[in-house]
């Protein structure tokens, strides 16, 4: 069965995308996947998003794809929202994807906005219109311009909206101007993509995150929300400066890279990156340990 949701949090409030473990010899880890999914989960987390970009989606087969949405589910699918990526710049494809993904019995999906190709508002539309009427499973937009090199216009947005089953939005896009217009027009829940804006997206009506962070500073971020729900500005405000040093070390290079770096660290299962991804260096990783004791992480 899966977690109770509303139409205002229609896969919960704090979701990770998270990373998608390896072995030592670059094959898909299910057992470590099962096990980074409930220490998730126990953290706080009630929904994770598996085979996005955190989850080097662009390198795993759709096989792959599918015995980790498996394998997640038999962990933790009773505890949490398991969202599925099934985004790609193929329309027929991503519709596949999206049909396998309701057959091993994901909860919702998460669609990206089409890349390299660069799509028009037009070809967004249809596009996303096509996911949607292709499974009966709720889908959640994934707006992120700095990757797709396209955004989803807020006048997209709001046609997308009418679909009954588009239900959410991600936004990456970094623009909390077009983000109030497009809460209020919408009527999207919305999740921040971008976890220095958390506070800020909240502030003007997200109603939660879809993080990298959260692989680290779970209970913090659900703390952070806790207090903005409840009035607490200035704890929220707190939390969110507090939290600083850890968004900017995640991201100072690509957030896969870095968040495998940290959950090794922390002996949890992560694995080794596939290429065109790369280890940290030493050095970087000495300023990723400098940056994470800065914010409370204890390694």
């Amino acid at each position: 069965m899966a977690p109770i949701s509303t139409p205002q949090t229609p896969f919960g409030r704090v979701l990770t995308a998270m990373v998608t473990p390896f072995t030592a010899d670059g094959a898909l880890d299910l057992d470590g996947a099962q096990r980074l999914a409930a220490h998730l989960v126990d953290a706080g987390n009630d929904g994770l998003v598996l085979n996005g970009t955190t989850g080097e989606s662009p390198t795993t087969s759709d096989a792959e794809k599918d015995q980790l949405v498996r394998a997640v589910l038999d962990a933790v699918g009773d505890r949490a929202h398991i969202v599925a990526g099934i985004g790609t710049n193929d329309t027929r494809h991503s519709v596949e994807l999206a049909r396998a993904a309701e057959r091993a019995g994901a909860h919702g999906l998460l669609a990206v906005t089409p890349y390299y190709n660069k799509p028009p508002q037009e070809g967004l539309h249809r596009h996303f219109t096509a996911i949607a009427d292709s499974t009966g499973l709720p889908v959640m937009l994934y707006d992120i311009p700095g990757r797709s090199g396209v955004p989803i216009d807020t006048e997209t947005i709001v046609r997308l909206a009418q679909h009954p089953r588009i239900v959410a939005n991600k936004d990456a896009k970094g623009d909390l101007g077009r983000a109030s217009w497009a809460i209020a027009r919408s009527g999207l829940a919305w999740y921040s993509g971008d976890d220095m804006l958390n506070l800020p997206l909240l502030a003007v009506g997200a109603i939660g995150f879809v993080s990298v962070v959260g692989h680290v500073v779970t209970p913090e971020l659900r703390e952070l929300l806790d207090a903005h729900l409840t009035g607490d500005v200035q704890k929220a405000t707190e939390i969110h400066q507090k939290l600083l040093p850890v968004f900017t070390g995640m991201f100072r290079t690509q957030g896969v890279i870095t968040t495998k770096a940290a959950l090794t660290l922390l002996g949890l299962p992560a694995g080794p990156l596939r290429l065109p991804l790369v280890e940290l260096s030493d050095p970087e990783t000495d300023q990723l340990k400098i940056d994470l004791a800065a914010g409370g992480v204890q390694l």
